[in-house]
């Protein structure tokens, strides 16, 4: 692992010097957000304001690294960059995403801290790891599949953390704690559905797509495990259309086709790059 803030393969060092930089004030911004503690007598509904510009802050920051990083900005070959570390972190960028829209209107203030924290360890991850110097895809439907894989990456992120509330809030029910100033259930459940569903359309756009285009499609670790999460996905869906699935059973499979998105790409690629430190031109 190395910090350098030149990436392999650049002929100069502005864009690792740029993409230091985005990282650095992400990685201030998020870290302070986590260390930032609510103060008594705040409001529920909402974040407190002391934390909002530095989130912002670190929001923007990141999405600029992300862009000099993937964009393939200052490579001596037209082409792209992109690798298991910088799709985490646009994950997690994602995530974020609709947590700063939603969190203006619903109380979702208890997950700031820890998703701040996951924000700047994706951010250091991806400044850790760049991704690799990828030519100019061979399909003009390359790059649009590879934005759907991300896209769904990131609404499944987004049904996990609603999943996660949702659990969270049943055992206060089952407790008999208060739940006062947490989003009701019903409407976690909806949401976390939503999200599903949206995934699970914007994930076969993208396997059908990456089928479609491919000239020998072959099964390998990453078509594979993305095959098996969708299908454990669209079953979830299936078994609460069908059967009513709720709860915990519900988010059981949730989390394993999730798991195994994750494994599909991110997981095959950390294997590729970091362990067996080799490369590929695979999406």
């Amino acid at each position: 692992m190395s910090l350098s803030p030149a990436l392999p393969g650049d002929p100069a060092v502005g864009p690792g010097v740029a993409l230091a930089v985005a990282s650095g004030l992400a990685l201030l911004g998020y870290a302070w957000v986590g260390l930032l503690r609510a103060r008594a007598g705040e409001a529920a509904t909402r974040p407190p304001l002391s934390s909002v510009p530095p989130m912002a802050l670190a929001w923007t920051a990141q999405f600029i690294a992300l862009y000099i990083d993937i964009s393939g900005f200052g490579l001596a070959t037209p082409g792209a960059r992109f690798g298991f570390a910088p799709a985490l972190s646009m994950t997690t960028w994602l995530v974020l995403t609709v947590y700063l829209i939603e969190s203006r209107f619903l109380p979702l203030h208890s997950v700031r801290r820890v998703l701040a924290w996951l924000a700047a360890a994706a951010v250091l991850l991806a400044w850790s790891f760049p991704g690799e110097s990828r030519p100019t895809a061979a399909s003009p439907w390359a790059p649009l599949h590879w934005v759907l894989g991300l896209a769904s990456y990131g609404l499944f992120g987004v049904a996990v953390l609603h999943a996660a509330l949702m659990n969270r809030a049943e055992a206060r029910l089952r407790h008999k704690q208060a739940t006062s100033g947490g989003m009701p259930l019903l409407q976690l459940e909806r949401l976390t559905f939503n999200f599903v569903a949206a995934g699970v359309g914007v994930l076969s756009l993208a396997i059908l797509l990456g089928w479609w285009f491919t000239p020998h499609w072959k099964w390998d670790h990453k078509n594979l495990l993305a095959v098996l999460g969708w299908l454990v996905l669209t079953g979830l869906l299936v078994g609460r259309r069908i059967y009513g699935w709720r709860g915990r059973r519900a988010t059981r499979w949730l989390y394993a086709g999730a798991a195994l998105l994750l494994l599909s790409y991110a997981g095959s690629r950390f294997v590729l790059e970091v362990i067996l430190q080799r490369g590929g031109g695979g999406a």
